[in-house]
C-alpha cells in the first residue's frame, strides 16, 4: 500500500510540475518536518523517548506463550497520564519502567525494563510487561519534583462479567490503569538570578539553519543587523540589506510579514533566526526562490518570573537599555519587553562616474555622513491555556523612532568639451528628519486533538507604519577650489509619508494519517496596502516654498496574494519523502495621484509544486533531495511608467512591460552528526530563473531637453546560480567551539537582449568563522570573520523597500562588488550569584577592513563607488536576569543518563 501511495504521489507531482511551467505556473515546496526513521523493526534496546520493541513472540523464545519454562510472562500493559496542578498535561516527561524484583532470577534488585517519553497530550503507554512483578515507574519533568509509582499487574476481572460474550469465555485482563499522575512544581528562588540553560550556538536541520541570538555576544546592545552578520549562509552590505545566497529573502517575524527593517529591530528582542533556503509550502511562492529569514522573538513559557535589565553605550555616545518580565501561572503566561537603542552612526564615501552622454563628464564626490537618533520598542505577548488542548495567544509590538541624518558632499565635475575641460566644485549638505510610528498586532489559536500530532491551528496579524520625512538640501557653487567665494546656491526641500501595511490570515490543519502518513493543509490571505507621497519644492532666500511638479511622486496601491496548500508526508524504512502543492492567485490596483492614473493586473491561479526526499544512512547521516518551483511578481513601484526627478543623482521610472519570474531550485544535502553533537552539513543547489527582473539603467532626456541616466527595471533573458555550501559545529572541548560556513557559487545573468552584452559568469565564494572561548574567572569570548570575494551585485534588494530605492547608481547586471573582509570581538564577564550579572565589551570592524566597494558600467557610464561604515565601533553593555525558577532545569538528560546506569545496581 506504500509502494502505490509512494507511486501516485510521485506521479501527481511530476504532471502539476510539468503544467506550472506553462505561464503564470509557479512551485511550492511541502514542509520536511515529518520525515522520521522507521523505528517499528524490532530491537532490543530502544532510545530514551521511544519504548522497545515487542518481545519475540513465536514458541520456544522468551516472553512469548511457548516462551523458556518458568520465566514470567511479558503479556501485561500500563497506561496512563501526567498532569500538572492546574489538570494540562505535561508533554516530554521522562518516564523509566523498572522490575523491582528481576523477572529472570526473581532476586530482590532494580532491573530497567524500558523508557518513554510522554505524548503531546501527556499520555504513556507500556506494554509487554511482566504480571505479578512488583514495578516502579519513575516520572521526571524540567520544572516539576520527580514521582514512583509502584504497581503489579495481576489478572483483572473485568473481563469476567455476565456481559462478556467473548467465544472464549471469560478472559483475565492483565492491564493497569495507572490514573493521572499529578506533578507539583519545584521551584526556588536562586538569590533573584535566573537559571539559564546552555543552549548550542547554532542549530542545523536539513530544511533550515537554527541560529540562536543568546550566544551571539557580538551582537548585544545592537539590532537585528548585527545579528544577521553572524547568521551562516547570510551576507549584509554595508546599508543593512541582506543576500541569502546571493539574492534578496523574504524577512519574517515569528512566521508572518513585517514592515520593520532589520535596523529597527533590537537584538537582545531575538531568541533566534531561522534560515531557510528551501521554504515549504506554508509560505509563500512569491518569495522568488531566494529563501526566508524568519526572525523569532522572546517568549517566556517557564513557570514563574523572571526577568531581565540592561544598560549600555557605544564609542559615538549613543546608549541603549532594556527592560524585560515574563509571567507565568496557572492559565496564564504574560511577556512584556521595552527597549531604546540609540544611533549616532558615520560613514564615509567616495565615488569616481565617468558619463557618456553628449559630452563626456567625470564626477568625484566625497561623502561624509552622520545618522542620529534612535527608537523605542515595546512588545506584549500572552497566552492564555483554555485547556490542554486549546491555547489562544496575542502580540503587540510598538516601535517608534526619531532620525536626524546629515550628509556633506563635496563635488568635483569635470566636463570634456571639444578640446578643452571646465572643472566645477560644489559643496552639498543634506538635513534630513525622519519620524515613523510601526505598530504590529497578532492573535492566534492552536488546539491539539486527542491523536499524537493532530493540531489546528489559526491567526491573524498586522503590521502597519505611519512615516514621515524631510530633507533640506543645500548646494554651493565655487568659483575655485571648495572654500573660495561662493558664486551662488541652489534650495530644495523633498518631503514623503509612506503608510505601508500588512494583513495576514492563515489556518494550518496537520493529520497524522497513520503512524507513516502525515497530511498538512492551509489557507492563507495576504493583503499589502501602500500610500506614498513625495514632494519637492525649490526654496528661496526667504525660505518660501515652490512645488516641483518633476519631482512629485504620489500613489497608492494595494497587493494581494490567496493561497492554498496541501502536502503528504510519509516513509518507508529509512526512506522518507514529501509532495506538496500550493496553488496561488494575486492581483494588485494602484493610482498614481499626480495625473489620475489607475493601474491593475490579476495573475491567475498558478500551481507550484514542489518535492522532498529524504534517506537516513547508517551511523547519523542522513541525505535529503528537494525541488521547488517560486515566482516574484513586479511591485506597483517597479511597474508605473511615471519619471521621478524627485532626487537628481537618482533619477527613476518604472516599467510597464515587466512580467513575473519564475525560479526552479535543486537542492541537495547530507548531514552528518558527530559525537558531542558536531555537526556537518553540505549542500549543492542550483536555481535556474526565467524573465529575472533586475536594476537597469539606461539613458534619457530631461524635460528641458537635457541628456540623463534613469534607473529602472528590465526582465534579463534568464540567469542561474549553481553553488555549494559546507556548514559545521565543532565542538573542540568544553571551553571551545567553532562554526564555519562557506559558500562557492557561480551566477551568471543573460543580459542579451538588453542594450548590452551580457556579464561573463563569475565564480565567488563567501565564509563566515565563529569561535567561542569559554576561560577561568567565568570570562568568555567570541571572535568572528567574514570574507567575500569578487561577485555579482544582489538583484533586486530594494523589493521589501516602501517607496523608492535609495540613491544608487547601480545596477545588478552591470557590475560587481570587490572583495571584502572584517573581523569582530566581543568578551564577556559574568559574575555575581549565579551568574545573575554580566559585562559585554564588543568591537565591531576590528582591522578598518570592511569597505563596500563597487563598480559597474554600461554605454553610458562607468562608475567606482567606496564606502566605510562605523569602523572599530566599540560597546558596553551591563546585563542582569533576576526571577523565580526551577532546580531541575538542566536536569532531565542527567536523569535519564543515570536511569539508563543504575540499571544493574542493587534496590537499598
Amino acid at each position: 500500500m506504500r509502494k502505490i501511495t509512494l507511486s501516485l504521489a510521485l506521479s501527481l507531482f511530476s504532471l502539476t510540475w510539468a503544467l506550472a511551467q506553462t505561464p503564470q505556473g509557479g512551485g511550492a515546496r511541502p514542509d520536511s518536518a515529518g520525515m522520521r526513521k522507521d523505528t517499528s523493526a524490532p530491537m532490543q534496546t530502544a532510545p530514551m523517548g521511544q519504548p522497545t520493541a515487542k518481545p519475540a513472540g513465536p514458541a520456544g523464545k522468551p516472553g512469548g506463550p511457548g516462551g523458556k519454562p518458568g520465566a514470567i510472562p511479558t503479556i501485561g500493559r500500563a497506561f496512563g497520564k501526567v498532569i500538572d496542578t492546574t489538570g494540562q498535561p505535561v508533554a516530554a516527561s521522562a518516564l523509566i519502567l523498572k522490575a523491582i524484583t528481576d523477572p529472570t532470577t526473581k532476586k530482590r534488585k532494580l532491573v530497567l525494563i524500558k523508557g518513554m517519553d510522554t505524548k503531546a497530550n501527556g499520555e504513556f503507554d507500556f506494554e509487554d510487561l511482566p504480571i505479578a512483578t512488583p514495578l516502579v515507574v519513575k516520572v521526571s519533568a524540567t520544572g516539576y519534583k520527580g514521582q514512583d509509582i509502584n504497581f503489579v499487574i495481576v489478572p483483572s476481572a473485568a473481563n469476567n462479567s455476565q456481559n462478556n460474550n467473548s467465544p472464549y469465555g471469560n478472559i483475565p485482563s492483565f492491564e493497569k490503569d495507572l490514573g493521572q499522575v499529578k506533578m507539583t512544581l519545584d521551584m526556588t528562588v536562586l538569590g533573584s538570578a535566573t537559571v539559564v540553560a546552555k543552549t548550542p550556538t547554532m542549530k542545523l536541520d536539513m530544511d533550515k539553519k537554527v541560529f540562536n541570538v543568546e550566544r551571539n555576544i557580538v551582537s548585544a546592545g545592537g539590532t537585528a543587523v548585527d545579528v544577521m552578520r553572524n547568521v551562516p549562509s547570510v551576507n549584509v552590505d554595508i546599508d543593512g540589506n541582506v543576500t541569502l545566497r546571493g539574492a534578496s529573502p523574504t524577512i519574517f517575524i515569528d512566521g508572518r510579514p513585517t514592515t520593520l527593517s532589520l535596523d529597527e529591530i533590537p537584538a537582545d528582542a531575538i531568541e533566534s533566526v531561522e534560515v531557510m533556503t528551501n521554504p515549504s509550502a506554508k509560505y509563500d511562492a512569491s518569495s522568488g526562490g531566494a529563501g526566508i529569514l524568519n526572525i523569532i522573538l522572546k517568549k517566556n513559557r517557564k513557570k514563574g518570573y523572571n526577568g531581565n535589565l540592561s544598560a549600555g553605550i557605544d564609542s559615538h555616545g549613543a546608549p541603549n537599555a532594556m527592560a524585560g518580565l515574563s509571567f507565568r501561572q496557572d492559565k496564564f503566561n504574560v511577556s512584556l519587553n521595552g527597549m531604546y537603542n540609540a544611533m549616532n552612526g558615520k560613514t564615509v564615501g567616495n565615488t569616481s562616474r565617468y558619463t557618456y552622454l553628449d559630452s563626456t563628464t567625470h564626477l568625484l564626490q566625497g561623502d561624509v555622513s552622520r545618522n542620529k537618533g534612535h527608537f523605542m520598542f515595546g512588545q506584549i505577548g500572552l497566552d492564555y491555556f483554555v485547556s490542554n488542548k486549546t491555547t489562544l495567544s496575542a502580540s503587540y509590538i510598538k516601535v517608534h523612532g526619531e532620525f536626524k541624518p546629515t550628509e556633506v558632499s563635496q563635488i568635483q565635475t569635470d566636463s570634456v568639451l571639444s578640446a578643452a575641460t571646465k572643472t566645477n566644485y560644489s559643496s552639498r549638505y543634506t538635513n534630513s528628519d525622519r519620524v515613523f510610528d510601526v505598530n504590529g498586532a497578532q492573535v492566534g489559536m492552536k488546539h491539539l486533538f486527542a491523536k499524537q500530532g493532530h493540531e489546528w491551528t489559526a491567526d491573524g496579524s498586522y503590521f502597519g507604519v505611519n512615516g514621515n520625512s524631510s530633507s533640506i538640501y543645500t548646494t554651493d557653487y565655487y568659483a575655485g577650489q571648495p572654500g573660495s567665494a561662493i558664486l551662488g546656491n541652489f534650495k530644495s526641500e523633498n518631503t514623503g509619508f509612506a503608510k505601508p501595511a500588512f494583513w495576514t490570515v492563515q489556518t494550518d490543519y496537520v493529520n497524522p494519517l497513520t503512524s507513516k502518513l502525515k497530511l498538512e493543509a492551509g489557507l492563507r490571505a495576504s493583503i499589502q496596502k501602500l500610500s506614498n507621497d513625495n514632494n519637492t519644492y525649490t526654496l528661496d532666500d526667504a525660505g518660501n516654498k515652490t512645488l516641483d511638479s518633476l519631482g512629485t511622486s504620489n500613489y497608492k496601491s494595494t497587493n494581494s496574494v490567496y493561497a492554498a496548500y496541501a502536502t503528504i508526508t510519509s516513509s518507508i524504512g529509512n526512506f522518507g519523502y514529501s509532495v506538496g502543492l500550493r496553488a496561488e492567485s494575486s492581483r494588485y490596483t494602484g493610482d498614481l495621484l499626480n495625473n489620475g492614473e489607475h493601474f491593475k493586473n490579476t495573475y491567475p491561479v498558478s500551481l507550484f509544486p514542489s518535492l522532498f526526499l529524504s534517506e537516513k544512512l547508517k551511523h547519523d547521516q542522513e541525505l535529503q533531495f528537494s525541488a521547488t518551483r517560486k515566482v516574484n511578481r513586479p511591485s506597483f513601484f517597479q511597474l508605473i511608467p511615471f519619471t521621478d526627478y524627485s532626487d537628481t543623482l537618482n533619477i527613476t521610472r518604472g516599467n510597464p512591460n515587466l512580467i513575473p519570474e519564475f525560479t526552479n531550485s535543486f537542492e541537495l544535502s547530507y548531514m552528518k552528526t558527530f559525537p558531542h553533537s558536531n555537526t556537518l552539513l553540505i549542500s549543492g543547489y542550483y536555481k535556474y530563473t526565467s524573465h529575472l527582473i533586475t536594476r537597469y539603467q539606461d539613458s534619457g532626456v530631461n524635460p528641458i531637453g537635457k541628456p540623463v541616466l534613469i534607473n529602472t527595471y528590465e526582465n534579463a533573458n534568464n540567469a542561474y546560480t549553481v553553488g555549494g555550501e559546507v556548514t559545521s559545529i565543532d565542538n573542540i572541548t568544553k571551553w571551545w567551539d567553532i562554526s564555519l560556513n562557506i559558500n562557492v557559487y557561480n551566477s551568471h545573468i543573460n543580459t542579451d537582449n538588453l542594450k548590452q552584452p551580457s556579464q561573463e559568469a563569475l565564480w565567488s565564494w563567501f565564509g563566515k568563522f565563529n569561535s567561542n572561548f569559554k576561560l577561568p574567572a567565568k570570562f568568555s569570548i567570541q571572535l568572528t570573520a567574514i570574507y567575500q570575494s569578487k561577485t555579482n551585485l544582489p538583484v533586486n534588494q530594494n523589493a521589501n523597500q516602501f517607496g523608492p530605492p535609495n540613491s544608487s547608481t547601480q545596477s545588478s547586471s552591470q557590475g560587481y562588488i570587490k572583495p571584502f573582509y572584517g573581523f569582530d570581538i566581543a568578551v564577556k564577564k559574568t559574575f555575581l550569584k549565579s551568574d545573575a550579572a554580566a559585562i559585554t565589551l564588543t568591537m565591531s570592524d576590528i582591522f578598518r577592513n570592511r569597505w563596500s566597494d563597487q563598480y559597474s558600467q554600461s554605454a553610458y557610464f562607468a562608475q567606482e563607488y567606496d564606502r566605510l561604515k562605523d569602523p572599530q565601533l566599540f560597546r558596553a553593555v551591563f546585563t542582569y536576569r533576576f526571577g523565580k525558577m526551577d532546580l531541575n532545569l538542566f536536569k532531565r538528560k542527567d536523569m535519564n543518563s543515570s536511569g539508563m546506569n543504575d540499571a544493574g545496581s542493587s534496590l537499598q
